[in-house]
């Protein structure tokens, strides 16, 4: 029997993406598998190792045009959670919220910080980033 679906588009480092579905992501984890669909039975088997980030979307199609709307300092301050800037290796910038976030993990959650976003959280793997900051 799967566990709890997730429709999810996995970042590989180097650029790749993978779009599908997964029953077993865990972060504390080293794999996952991967289904192209929900009928398959076979997933691929994904390594956090090859990982930039997995990102847990309410459609895999997303809006190409969306732009994350600026946030106030104020607004910012009101949101729950504790705010980062998640700087990538390959020079994304990432700003969201997260509940939990130690240097020493392998990855942490996220989410983003507009409603209106195709994420509903995203797990970024630590290596992948260049820095990490916190908000105040």
């Amino acid at each position: 029997m799967k566990d709890k679906e997730y429709k999810v588009v996995v970042h590989y480092i180097g650029g790749k993406l993978a779009k599908g579905y997964t029953f077993d992501f865990n972060q504390d984890r080293d794999i996952f598998h991967l289904f192209t669909t929900q009928e398959q039975i076979d997933g691929v088997e994904v390594s956090h190792h090859d990982l930039k980030a997995v990102f847990f979307v309410k459609c895999f199609d997303g809006n190409p045009d969306y732009r994350c709307p600026e946030i106030s300092d104020d607004e910012v301050k009101c949101l729950s959670g504790m705010k980062l800037k998640v700087n990538f290796k390959d020079g994304e910038c990432l700003f969201a919220s997260t509940r939990g976030y130690s240097p020493a993990r392998k990855g942490f959650f996220v989410l983003p910080l507009d409603k209106e976003d195709n994420n509903h959280k995203i797990y970024v793997v630590k290596s992948s980033t260049e820095s990490v900051e916190i908000i105040r």
